[in-house]
């Protein structure tokens, strides 16, 4: 045998090896879950919160926290990102609590204190099952889906299925294979991934409010991405960069709440075009 196509094969074989591994092992490098004892008590300084532990229709309990004000505006689903559990991503309740909004958040499967096998399709299962109890208390004109990171692309899919007030995506990716592509691009992602994440063709059949938060520093999912998310339906999205900001310390930013309280306590008043510039025709020579 040539050694020429010993080396090929070789080759090929390694590259094999190394897709199967990744096809097998890819939940280890896209979820970083805390898990939690069944006895954990939840604590939050100055917020009235209840747990709830749902279970859905495989058997799976997803646990919850739900954050309460005394007379609520409306109802946040937070959806959170991809590590840890909720007991240190409730903190981030007060941005919205404060505003007179409840706030409720899951943990996914196998995070924190909820069960069950994790795949996508399950996951959104999960989330759609949550909201609908959230509905069964809450007129959808009144939910604001929120999305962090990860969460974002579930955000978006939650609201492509059901009419929320609006969405809110933090930090989101176009797809989650084109964010793993960065750091894999010779790998066959697009066949491997479990979980290929599409935002963008999700957000396609959104009909509600989208905004748009992303940090111009974040090195892990390009401002970029957002750029190209908020053009896929233009008349509906805004978005807001937060100069300087990185994936993960946006809330250390006076611009980001400023951006979060204008988004959840604006109020859209309808604008008459013909009384402004827009299509206005100037002139440099006076006519008569």
């Amino acid at each position: 045998m040539p050694i020429w196509l010993h080396t090929v094969i070789w080759i090929l074989v390694i590259y094999l090896a190394i897709s199967f591994l990744l096809y097998y092992l890819q939940e280890f490098f896209l979820f970083k879950p805390e898990k939690l004892d069944k006895e954990f008590q939840f604590f939050y300084e100055n917020q009235e919160v209840e747990e709830y532990n749902v279970e859905v229709r495989d058997g799976a309990v997803i646990n919850g926290l739900h954050f309460k004000t005394p007379k609520p505006r409306g109802m946040v689903l937070y959806l959170k990102g991809n590590s840890k559990s909720i007991k240190g991503w409730g903190k981030f309740a007060v941005d919205f609590t404060r505003h007179g909004y409840d706030v409720f958040m899951m943990d996914y499967r196998g995070f924190g204190k909820s069960t069950g096998r994790r795949t996508e399709a399950a996951i959104k299962h999960d989330l759609q099952y949550i909201y609908n109890k959230i509905r069964e208390r809450v007129s959808e004109e009144y939910i604001i889906l929120y999305g962090r990171s990860l969460g974002s692309g579930f955000a978006t899919k939650l609201a492509s299925t059901n009419n929320p007030r609006m969405l809110i995506l933090d930090a989101p990716y176009y797809s989650l294979t084109k964010v793993t592509n960065r750091y894999m691009p010779f790998m066959p992602l697009s066949l491997i991934l479990r979980f290929p994440m599409p935002t963008y063709k999700w957000l396609k059949y959104v009909n509600c409010p989208v905004h748009i938060i992303h940090g111009t520093n974040d090195k892990l999912i390009p401002f970029k991405s957002s750029v190209k998310l908020s053009k896929i339906k233009p008349k509906l999205s805004r978005l807001y960069p937060i100069i300087g900001g990185g994936h993960k310390n946006l809330n250390n930013f006076e611009s980001y709440h400023e951006v979060l309280s204008n988004i959840i306590n604006y109020k859209k008043q309808e604008i008459d075009l013909k009384t402004t510039s827009h299509k206005v025709k100037h002139s440099a020579k006076k006519t008569t």
